[in-house]
């Protein structure tokens, strides 16, 4: 280290000094995104009694910050996971279909707003809302279509639903009975994550309690009953949407995980029996060596966690496996077509990361839902990496930099001693309830807006490299819903009402709203309910009677 530092002096006084003599550095704060000072050169110096063994280990072992695979992509490449879902049933299967046969492995279904809110499609509430950010399910009837032609004994599919994830699920597992799948062959994911709704998001329906009951009914059940499902999702990704920088989100994505951790131990379940199926989703934002580093940093951290806090035994329960996902907020208007460029780094900052999923954003979305052209460009996004670059080939390639390891080093360390001021306030719970997290990620997103609206954050085309015609789309061809999709919706439902058993719908509800009284695990009620067509909005109103709805609290 002796020698090291003095070879550092010596360059710094001789080669560099006169280069900066000459032309002196760019007058700018070099930092990391989050505002972690980046160094002009990195060397071993800055990793002092770094310990490779304990750092980082090998590939599938503790603590996992080589990736949480033994064989990673050599063995199998990461799940292509393009979010879609648009319009009606019979709208999404199509485009489902599609980029099925375009070569893409696994679906993820995005949910208009009034499914997400537990609305039924004729609903005075989902007036204009209806298939408009994604695919409107107001019954069995719907997932049926959604699903149809699809067999769901060998697609994973991935849905991006949480208030009412319990309804969205029992549906899905109705569809695969009627297919003739079984429920333990099914495989995907449930977001399932309520905590960071109340955070970031804003599409709750039930107090805190009720609905972190109904996420812990879904792990509860599934690991008895559909045990290659990911039941619960955790995710990142919105706190970074809503403006938190890397390390932000982190440690909330780690501390709403300990959250229900602790609360499922509450009810009595062991640690090891649901934690194999939890994972995760993070953005990829814009620096990119902060986000390959912010990954590395999460799987462990989180292994110790599981090892020290709670004590696990099996070592699938310490595996923090990643979706990640192009954030919608770094795509530009102007000049869309540069987005391309965008979401090709955020694949990169994936795979380099060694991430299990990968949604790569279409270009158009900026201002769009995206077409089919714009959805097959970025499914090759991820093809082209995957098959023509050798990014697979070797695992982690990027460990062992001196730059990426002390990164990965300090948002580790920045991340735990987030974690521990959230403990001293009695967990994510109270960091939500008195205002903490809102005031850091709202901080966060003034600080970023302010760098870009002053110039000191370049973003092309938006703040600087404009052209004399920007932010005129009437060149770009916009892909539109049918204003004719929510009077069919509302068809559909009435004739969905009309064919069914009243009184069985019936029947199944008052079940439900008995199990709710009993405090039981309800998706066996909620599957029954559903497979007699009764709607999300129906079954929905039985628990907002039950448990009434939130009402979230300004803070300043």
């Amino acid at each position: 280290m002796k020698k090291i530092q003095d070879s550092l002096k010596q360059w710094e006084d001789t080669s560099l000094k006169k280069v900066l003599d000459r032309s002196p550095e760019r007058q700018e704060e070099f930092t990391t995104e989050s505002g972690i000072p980046v160094n002009r050169l990195y060397t071993p110096l800055d990793l002092p009694e770094w310990d490779y063994n304990e750092a980082l280990g090998f590939p599938g072992q503790y603590p996992y910050t080589r990736g949480v695979y033994p064989s990673m992509y050599r063995g199998r490449l990461w799940t292509m996971r393009n979010y879609a879902g648009f319009g009606t049933a019979e709208d999404t299967n199509q485009r489902f279909r599609y980029l099925l046969d375009q070569g893409m492995k696994g679906l993820s279904i995005a949910f208009d707003l009034p499914t997400q809110l537990g609305y039924d499609s004729d609903d005075s509430m989902s007036e204009g809302a209806v298939g408009r950010v994604g695919v409107a399910v107001d019954s069995l009837a719907d997932m049926e279509i959604i699903f149809q032609n699809i067999p769901l004994d060998s697609v994973s599919t991935s849905m991006t639903i949480n208030a009412p994830a319990t309804i969205l699920l029992a549906m899905y597992i109705a569809v695969g009975e009627k297919q003739g799948v079984p429920p333990e062959k099914l495989m995907g994911t449930t977001q399932n994550d309520i905590l960071k709704e109340f955070i970031a998001r804003g599409t709750y329906i039930f107090p805190p309690e009720p609905s972190i009951k109904l996420v812990l009914d879904i792990v509860e059940y599934c690991a008895s009953h559909v045990p290659k499902w990911n039941t619960l999702n955790i995710t990142g990704y919105h706190f970074r949407e809503a403006g938190a920088n890397a390390i932000q989100e982190l440690a909330f994505t780690l501390a709403d995980a300990i959250t229900y951790i602790e609360k499922a131990q509450e009810r009595d379940l062991d640690v090891d029996y649901f934690a194999p199926r939890l994972s995760y989703s993070l953005g990829c934002y814009m620096d990119f060596f902060e986000e390959v580093a912010k990954y590395r940093a999460a799987r462990r951290l989180y292994a110790k966690i599981m090892k020290e806090r709670f004590q696990t035994e099996n070592p699938k329960s310490r595996l923090f496996r990643i979706f990640t996902g192009s954030c919608g907020s770094t795509l530009v208007p102007q000049q869309p077509i540069n987005n391309i460029v965008r979401v090709a780094m955020h694949a990169l900052m994936g795979i380099l990361g060694g991430n299990q999923a990968i949604h790569t954003a279409c270009w158009d979305e900026g201002y769009a839902l995206p077409s089919e052209d714009s959805a097959r460009i970025a499914l090759r996004t991820q093809q082209i990496l995957a098959h023509e670059c050798g990014l697979g080939n070797t695992i982690d390639p990027l460990a062992g930099s001196y730059f990426l390891e002390s990164l990965t080093n300090e948002i580790e360390r920045q991340a735990a001693a987030y974690l521990q001021k959230i403990d001293v306030m009695g967990g994510m719970l109270g960091a939500i309830d008195n205002g903490f997290v809102f005031k850091e990620i709202q901080d966060s997103s003034v600080k970023f807006q302010q760098r870009v609206e002053s110039g000191e954050r370049v973003i092309v085309g938006l703040n600087k490299y404009g052209m004399p015609s920007e932010g005129e789309l009437e060149d770009q061809e916009i892909f539109a819903i049918d204003e004719s999709v929510e009077g069919a919706q509302k068809q559909k439902i009435a004739g969905i009402r009309a064919r069914r058993k009243a009184e069985d719908v019936q029947k199944q509800l008052a079940d439900l709203e008995q199990a709710i009284d009993k405090e039981e695990n309800l998706m066996p009620h909620i599957i029954e309910a559903v497979k007699s067509y009764a709607t999300i909005g129906e079954i929905c109103g039985v628990m907002r009677e039950k448990w009434g709805e939130f009402q979230a609290s300004t803070y300043v």
